[in-house]
Parts: structure tokens; C-alpha cells; sequence
């Protein structure tokens, strides 16, 4: 099946394998449109390493083509859709974390600070960019899916595999803990 649209080259080799891609190029390609920059986003902020988020963006959207089981992108599968693609996102993260690497990343990434905004915004972007450091992977996934990709508690247990009964525990203790560390933040001298 011929592409119409430029993929990675990844994702060409995969939905060339594939034996049923699961939707066809335009809507594959509208899918990726919607969703591509989001998912970047997500993996960006919580790896804090964009090359490492471009990695396992484009290793998310070969397993989501390659999966025999992904939803459809039929007007109300969307929502499902871009659900099993941060799940599938979500996996791949975590598996990248519990393997042992040479060199552990010490700095936020370029990426995290060079997106345009105002001087409060870079203000923020200064104190929030430490504070996130300083957290736990899950914490930081958990806050960026609740707060920059809006999710509700239940979409957040589909993306992570956690009980959505934990989810509200997790995230109150995960704001109180980004809220201590950018006090602390804060209260250190220029």
C-alpha cells in the first residue's frame, strides 16, 4: 500500500509490513497530524531528553500501525485512538527507564526552554524546568497528562495501566511535591 503523505522512514518500513494497517494513509496521515505534536510534547516534558522523545514518538506510531488490536479512527474511536497511542508511548518510556544506561541525563534539554514566550512564561519555564527535574518519572507523567494534555483521571489509568482509583491519590501527592520543590525554588537567591 503506497503512501501518499511523507513518513519517517520507520513508519514507512511498518505500515509496508503491516499485514491490515488498521486505517487507511489519509486517515493515518490526519491522525498523525492531530496527534504527532502532542505526543512529542508529552514525551519531551517527561523524559526531559527530545531526542529520546523523537525515538520513542516514531517507535509509537510503528507499534500503533503494527497492532492488530488498535482502535479505529471512525469519528468517536479518536479519542480511543490517541489513548491506546499514548498508552503504547507511555510503555516504551518506561521500558527505556528500567534499562541500564551508560550516562544519566544531569540537564533539562534545549527543547524545554527554547519554545517562544513571553519573559513570564521563561520566568516559569525557569523554576518549573528544575522542580520537574527533581521529580519522579511517573510524577512528571502524571502531571503533564492531567494538566498540559487535559486528561481525566480515568484516561490517565487507560495511558498508564495504574488504577483509576490511585490516579487522584498519585496526582494530589505529585502536585504538593512540585509545589514544595518550586517554593524552594523560589525562595533561592539569584
Amino acid at each position: 500500500m503506497p503512501w501518499e503523505f511523507a513518513l519517517p522512514d520507520t513508519l514507512a518500513s511498518a505500515a509496508t509490513h503491516a499485514a491490515a494497517p488498521p486505517m487507511d494513509s489519509d486517515a493515518f496521515a490526519a491522525f498523525y497530524e492531530r496527534s504527532s505534536r502532542l505526543l512529542w510534547a508529552y514525551l519531551a516534558r517527561v523524559s526531559n531528553d527530545g531526542a529520546l522523545a523523537e525515538d520513542l514518538m516514531q517507535e509509537s506510531y510503528v507499534r500503533f500501525l503494527c497492532a492488530e488490536h488498535a482502535p479505529s479512527l471512525a469519528a468517536d474511536g479518536e479519542v480511543a485512538a490517541r489513548l491506546y497511542l499514548f498508552r503504547i508511548a507511555t510503555n516504551l518510556l518506561r521500558d527505556h527507564w528500567r534499562r541500564p544506561r551508560a550516562a544519566s541525563i544531569d540537564e533539562i534539554s534545549e527543547e524545554f526552554f527554547s519554545a517562544a514566550g513571553g519573559a513570564a512564561q521563561a520566568e516559569s519555564r525557569a523554576l518549573l524546568g528544575p522542580a520537574l527535574q527533581q521529580m519522579k518519572p511517573r510524577e512528571r507523567l502524571l502531571l503533564w497528562l492531567a494538566h498540559a494534555e487535559g486528561y481525566s483521571h480515568r484516561e490517565i489509568a487507560e495511558v498508564t495501566g495504574l488504577a483509576a482509583t490511585s490516579i487522584r491519590l498519585l496526582l494530589f501527592r505529585a502536585r504538593r511535591r512540585i509545589a514544595k520543590l518550586l517554593r524552594a525554588g523560589e525562595e533561592q537567591p539569584c
